[in-house]
């Protein structure tokens, strides 16, 4: 069982996970209005990824090696050069912040595609929340704002089918411990990206506003940071369901903040694939709020559905973090 942990620590956790993490996709929005996209991405994860493996050094982790470098840079470029990158890329080309958030909300889907490749076997819940997922996906692609941007919603899908595929390949590599792993990821996914954006000619056309400078610092500090740290928290102290349920939470934010903010709109066609997408995450995720079984009942009871045995290894060891959006 997780430790009890703080009331107060853990509701500041939660609220960094589904506000914080809800809100990174308007402060994307709004850094590619000044900043090329894949230069803004690089440069958040070098400051971030620098800062907290000064910190790890500081209290005394030691430097990971050769063999972990390259583990970690793998799952690095996938999780935030792919994964990232590719959101701050829609979103330049176009793409509404909420409609971004909704098709990244199709991550837990893809994670129990990508578990096939391992050979976890899903349970017809789970079977059913994928295909209830596609479906979802079939209508947001059917919204005016995808349609304007086939390249944009392309790119989303992407970006969260590399995400899910590096979170699950991460569980069989040999990651540094703690957050030095994710100091590593931001590091290399960091460069890789400046890497992209120098390759890809983009320039900076002017010194960015007051607001793109706001925007790269509240992702560096609160979306790659303080978010990080307090879903760290939360796998130690509540059970992986709990954990992960930013899933389902971080579209309706990133909506409601994109309206009430940005100025965005959304369709009918978007409003009912966000209710389906997010019925399709709560079905895959069900089985992981059921009580554990005892021992006695593990061993001769089935097997533990393959989304809880992803999760739950996440909660018992937390040296192999997934990456902070």
């Amino acid at each position: 069982m997780p430790a009890r942990g703080s009331p107060l620590l853990l509701f500041g956790a939660f609220f960094s996970l589904y506000v914080i993490w809800g809100s990174t996709y308007l402060a994307i929005r709004i850094g590619v209005e000044s900043w090329p996209p894949l230069l803004m991405a690089g440069i958040r994860f070098i400051i971030a990824g620098g800062l907290l493996f000064a910190w790890m050094r500081w209290r005394g982790a030691p430097l990971p090696t050769w063999r972990e470098w390259k583990a970690a840079g793998a799952v690095g470029i996938l999780l935030l050069s792919c994964g990232n990158g590719g959101v701050t890329l829609a979103e330049h080309l176009g793409v509404a912040s909420s409609v971004a958030a909704l098709a990244i909300a199709t991550v837990p889907l893809f994670t129990l595609l990508c578990g096939l490749f391992w050979g976890l076997r899903n349970t017809r819940l789970e079977w059913a929340g994928i295909v209830l997922g596609l479906v979802g996906i079939g209508l947001l692609n059917l919204g005016s704002n995808l349609q304007a941007s086939p390249l944009g919603a392309a790119l989303i899908l992407f970006a969260a089918a590399t995400w899910a595929f590096g979170s699950m390949w991460s569980k069989h590599l040999p990651l540094p411990k703690g957050p030095m792993a994710s100091a590593v990821e931001m590091l290399v996914g960091g460069v890789a990206l400046l890497l992209a954006s120098g390759l890809s000619g983009e320039r900076l056309q002017g010194m960015p506003t007051a607001a793109g400078w706001g925007a790269l610092a509240y992702l560096v500090v609160f979306g790659s940071i303080i978010a990080f740290s307090a879903y760290m928290y939360l796998l130690k102290h509540v059970r992986p369901a709990a954990a992960t349920s930013y899933a389902y939470v971080n579209p309706v934010v990133a909506v409601l903040l994109g309206i009430f903010f940005a100025g965005e709109t959304i369709g009918a066609e978007e409003w009912l694939a966000m209710a389906v997408i997010i019925s399709a995450v709560v079905l895959i995720g069900l089985p992981q709020w059921r009580p554990r079984a005892s021992a006695r009942e593990e061993k001769a009871g089935p097997a533990i559905p393959a989304l809880e045995r992803a999760a739950a290894s996440e909660c018992l060891a937390p040296e192999k973090p997934v990456a902070s959006r």
